[in-house]
């Protein structure tokens, strides 16, 4: 076996983030960047050695040579075989599912999301453990604490020369490697989760109309057969469905700022009924009715308010589970249905010990990330399928059945305000000095009204495993009822975004119909007041309103 050892040197910025490692394509690019962390990663998670491994991710710039140098390595360090996603592609939660189905040990996962891509953009390179869900934080830790021992890595000389573009068996020095439609195993899942029956009911009736923006990641192809092929919808129903190494020079991340085309659509005149969006690599979503945008907090609360009259999980939802700066309103639903409650730090790999004890059966993020069970990742075709199961079971509009869920459980007004582009400097300097200064905070009062009565940095100690995550953002209330969150986002790969999310809740029917951003403009002023947030960055005004 032609194997060969590389000299080589530790990289000292490899530790994973909330989803992986996600750096620039030109520090991905950078001699032995790729495979160190790799080497690092085959040395951490020895269940690959003899075992499979899934391979794919969303088709952005850089893919194919890192599935090469993968394959290469898994060859060099024992692992048993690899089944990779036809053409490198494999969406987020599909790899998930087929980890599951297929018992194997892991996956690696290519992608970063929701970042843009191209040769001047991201790339990322997630490890998803056996049970389909992201590596756990000791898991991460233990990654990058092998990352800065590693000066050397093992790789095969040939290159792999496996045929992508279609489907069948190869070998790489020994190792088996299998081509297989990435498609298949998430579609039939689906299958086994929701009504076909109704869904096609409803797409084919000439009375209901949809639009689904791929954005040109890996949805497209998922999407086109699910909705298209298996469930009817017309031909073109789908858009921007050719996954494209740039994303066609688009940022594809599903919220109302970067998915625009959509947004109008849904806004004319002439508008469908319902409209949906996912990201790069699949695992969030947008939802929209005609001239209506859903606030995902407010899609988590209404898909848990109904999860039960969805075939694959009648009878069995027990518990929901939401990140820390998501909005309460899904608390209401689980309060109301005695379902349990928990609340966890921001990043997926938080609600995979919760899943797989059986705890939660559906966990949601106020970044449009929304999932249940059946994967241990967010999926954003999932969550269009359980909103059309709403829709088919209720003959309403989505603003219908959102205005009639808050006039059940009262509407949590919610919003996100992101600085981005910040130093790195500045972002940690903010923290640092709120942080230090959260005893003091109760009874502050700010020149917009509202006055601080509690504050707090939020840790979470998991409550099957013990671990305790600390640091994990700052946490405002105020003497108007209102919430405020500030952290720093962990997803961006250059100097930092500050995030604040705001909320209040509103009982008041009349009430609920208010402009979200006058809502909020009190106490935003007032996070930004107590936060020193222009003296500190000198913006006034957030670059990205959610």
């Amino acid at each position: 076996m032609a194997i060969i050892e590389e000299v080589s040197s530790p990289f000292e910025d490899q530790r994973p983030g909330t989803s992986g490692l996600r750096k620039t394509v030109e520090q991905f690019s950078q001699p032995r960047y790729l495979e160190n962390f790799i080497q690092a990663v085959l040395d951490t998670c020895t269940e690959l050695q003899g075992g499979t491994l899934i391979l794919g991710g969303d088709g952005r710039y850089y893919t194919e040579t890192a599935i090469d140098t993968i394959l290469r390595m898994a060859a060099a360090n024992g692992v048993g075989r690899v089944l990779v996603g036809r053409d490198g592609l494999f969406s987020t939660p599909a790899v998930s599912a087929t980890i599951r189905r297929r018992g194997a040990a892991g996956g690696l996962l290519l992608t970063a999301s929701h970042n843009p891509g191209g040769p001047d953009g991201d790339f990322g390179v997630k490890y998803n453990i056996a049970n389909g869900g992201p590596a756990p934080e000791p898991v991460t830790e233990a990654i990058y604490a092998r990352s800065l021992e590693v000066h050397g890595y093992h790789i095969t000389q040939e290159h792999a020369e496996v045929d992508l573009s279609r489907e069948g068996a190869a070998e790489v020095e020994g190792m088996p490697v299998e081509v297989i439609d990435p498609v298949a195993d998430y579609r039939a899942l689906m299958a086994e989760l929701f009504d076909f029956e109704a869904l096609r009911d409803l797409l084919g009736s000439g009375s209901f109309s949809m639009v689904f923006d791929a954005m040109h990641g890996v949805t497209g192809p998922y999407a086109k057969a699910l909705l298209e092929e298996d469930l009817g919808a017309p031909r073109g129903t789908v858009i921007n469905g050719e996954p494209k190494p740039d994303f066609a020079g688009c940022q594809p991340d599903p919220n109302p700022t970067h998915a625009r085309d959509l947004m109008e659509r849904m806004f004319r005149h002439d508008a469908p009924d319902f409209g949906a969006a996912s990201d790069g690599d699949g695992d969030r979503n947008m939802i929209l009715g005609r001239h209506f945008f859903v606030n995902p907090s407010d899609s988590l609360a209404v898909i848990a308010d109904h999860l039960d009259a969805i075939p694959g999980y009648r009878g069995r939802v027990s518990g929901v589970a939401r990140s820390m700066p998501t909005s309460r309103a899904v608390d209401r639903v689980a309060e109301a249905r005695g379902y349990e409650c928990f609340e966890t730090p921001t990043g997926w790999k938080f609600f995979g010990n919760l899943l797989d004890a059986d705890r939660v059966q559906l966990c949601g993020e106020e970044s449009f990330g929304t999932s249940s069970d059946h994967v241990r990742e967010k999926d954003g075709l999932w969550a269009v399928l359980a909103w059309l199961s709403i829709l088919a079971a209720s003959r309403e509009s989505v603003e219908a059945v959102v205005r009639g869920h808050w006039s059940r459980y009262g509407r949590d007004f919610y919003s996100r305000h992101d600085y981005e582009g910040l130093t790195r400097d500045q972002g940690e300097r903010l923290m640092a000095h709120l942080r230090d200064r959260l005893a003091g905070l109760a009874g502050t009062p700010t020149g917009a009204g509202p006055r601080v009565t509690e504050a707090d940095e939020f840790s979470y100690t998991d409550p099957i495993d013990g671990h305790t995550t600390t640091g994990q953002g700052v946490r405002l209330w105020f003497d108007n009822g209102a919430r405020a969150v500030l952290r720093l986002s962990g997803t961006g790969t250059d100097g930092a975004t500050l995030r604040i999310y705001l909320e209040t809740w509103e009982a008041e029917p009349l009430r609920q119909n208010d402009e979200c951003r006058d809502v909020l403009r009190d106490v935003a002023e007032a996070v930004r007041e107590v936060a020193e947030v222009k003296a500190i960055t000198g913006r006034r005004e957030p670059s990205l309103v959610v």
